[in-house]
Order: C-alpha cells, then sequence, then structure tokens
C-alpha cells in the first residue's frame, strides 16, 4: 500500500564495476529530479559504490549487495537476478515513491520538454505503466576512451529507435511501484490495467502494440542508450561477460550484432547537449 505523503521518483539498478562512468550517471539523474537512487551492487570489486557515496546524500542513496546466481531448485533454470531485484525494490521501498524508473547505468531519462522526469511525464497523467522506447548509441566515431562525459561524447545514434531487428527495438519502463503486479526487465504488469502500457505522450496500447510505429514519441522524454561506447571499451565489454547471459559466446554474437545494426543507419542527436547546457548540469568532477 502506498504511504500518504509518497511523493517523486525512485530509481532502482543493477551495477557492477561502474566506477568510470556512474559518477556521471548519478550526477546527471539528480539534477533531473531523482529522490532516490536504489542500488543492488552486484559483486563490484572496483570503487562504483564509493563513487555514489561521495556524490549522493545519504538520504538519497540506497546499495543492497546482490551479488550471486539464483535457480529453480527443481529445473535448475537460472532466474534473471535483475528481475528479483526488481521485484525487491517494488515490495520494500516502492510504497514511498509515486513512480519508480528501471534502468541501466548506461542508459539516461533525458526530459524534452521541462528540466525534470516528473514535469516531462504530465502527459501520462496517473497512468501507472509508462514505456520508454531505445534510444541506441554506437560509438560515435570513437576507437578509444574520449576524455569527459559519455552523455556529451556520444552523439550519433540509430536513426529509427523502431527497428523490427532484435535485440535493438526495446524498452525500459517507468511504473507506479504500488500497483505493479507483475515484473520483468522491460515490461510490466498492472493490476488495473494489466499489460496495458503508456508512451511518453499519452497514447495507449498494449505491450505488442508498443513495437508499431504509432506508439514512438520521444517529444516529452527520451530514454538513451549508450550502448557501445567506443571501440576499445566495447571489446572490454564483451571480456568482461554478463551474469544474465549463458555464455560468452552468445553476448560476444548478440552484441556483435546490435553494434552492426545501431551503425548501419545513424543520425546525429545534440538533445542531451542541449539539455546539460540550457540547465547548467555539472556532469564531471570540478578541478
Amino acid at each position: 500500500m502506498p504511504h500518504p505523503d509518497r511523493h517523486g521518483i525512485a530509481i532502482a539498478i543493477c551495477v557492477k564495476d561502474e566506477a568510470q562512468y556512474i559518477g556521471e550517471w548519478a550526477r546527471f539523474h539528480r539534477a533531473v529530479g531523482v529522490r532516490h537512487f536504489i542500488v543492488y551492487d552486484n559483486g563490484s570489486k572496483d570503487v562504483t559504490c564509493s563513487v555514489l557515496d561521495r556524490i549522493l546524500h545519504p538520504g538519497e542513496l540506497t546499495v543492497i549487495p546482490w551479488a550471486g546466481q539464483v535457480s529453480a531448485s527443481r529445473s535448475a533454470q537460472l532466474i534473471d537476478g535483475q528481475v528479483l531485484a526488481f521485484a525487491h525494490a517494488i515490495l520494500n521501498f516502492g510504497a514511498d515513491y509515486r513512480r519508480m524508473a528501471f534502468i541501466d547505468a548506461d542508459e539516461f531519462l533525458l526530459p524534452r520538454n521541462g528540466a525534470t522526469i516528473e514535469q516531462a511525464l504530465a502527459e501520462t497523467g496517473d497512468f501507472p505503466n509508462v514505456s520508454l522506447p531505445w534510444h541506441m548509441f554506437g560509438s560515435s566515431g570513437h576507437k578509444t576512451k574520449p576524455f569527459g562525459p559519455v552523455a556529451l561524447n556520444y552523439t550519433m545514434r540509430s536513426a529509427d529507435p523502431m527497428s523490427d531487428e532484435e535485440h535493438v527495438t526495446n524498452f525500459k519502463c517507468i511504473v507506479d511501484p504500488c500497483e505493479v503486479t507483475e515484473v520483468t526487465i522491460h515490461q510490466f504488469k498492472t493490476r488495473e490495467f494489466g499489460e496495458l502500457t503508456m508512451n511518453d505522450a499519452g497514447y495507449r496500447t498494449t505491450r505488442d502494440g508498443r513495437k508499431k510505429p504509432r506508439f514512438y514519441s520521444n517529444a516529452f522524454l527520451q530514454l538513451n542508450h549508450y550502448y557501445s561506447k567506443s571501440v576499445e571499451e566495447m571489446r572490454m565489454k564483451m571480456e568482461r561477460g554478463s551474469n544474465y547471459i549463458a555464455s560468452k559466446e552468445k553476448l560476444i554474437e548478440k552484441m556483435e550484432k546490435t553494434t552492426r545494426t545501431i551503425e548501419a543507419s545513424v543520425i546525429e542527436d545534440r538533445a542531451m547537449i542541449e539539455f546539460v547546457a540550457r540547465n547548467k548540469i555539472v556532469l564531471a568532477d570540478e578541478d
């Protein structure tokens, strides 16, 4: 049940060894109105959590150790640790917040209308399930890691966010946590509306209807997914592997296919640069 004084938006996120990038991510999302960060640390060996502790106030941050894998006892089927983390966030913290977003450390919620996420969601009213399509950014021509913030260095993205290519078209969600009845990474169900979801402009459809051109909108809130970063960083990401994909080979195959699709047709998108400049957002430590 919601607390009577619940308000604001929280982000739930799973992280592992994101120290190079997490500071910029946290600064940006605090600047666009995120009230609290619920961070599930999947066994980081770097200083990811220390960076967050330094940037965010204690009342803005909850860090939960979340290492290891869980499998069903009878079938031995691996249960996605990210899905479990999202469910945990809703059940344990959802009552305090009007909305909860579920994104990754390479994804940024960019207001296109207003200065905060909540202002950008005005067209969605009280609807409990909002889906935002990935806007996929590739290397932007960078062979090695460039100096400065990710959000300012990468400006070339896939021209068609609604491409039918597998792994390229997908969504992340912002929900009313007190209405959620079913959790996955890319889709939620809610008590009154089931699988129905809404875009940032207030258009409502089914889960499958999200991939139809009619659903596409980034007029109010855009989800930037900085997928590959530089060629060098992409290779390092492949080498690290994933806790959520069974084999390293499958991960590499998936990432190479996705990168080829992004780079096949790109357009320049400077909305993030313009937003950061207009709102005087500081993304890095000031010397």
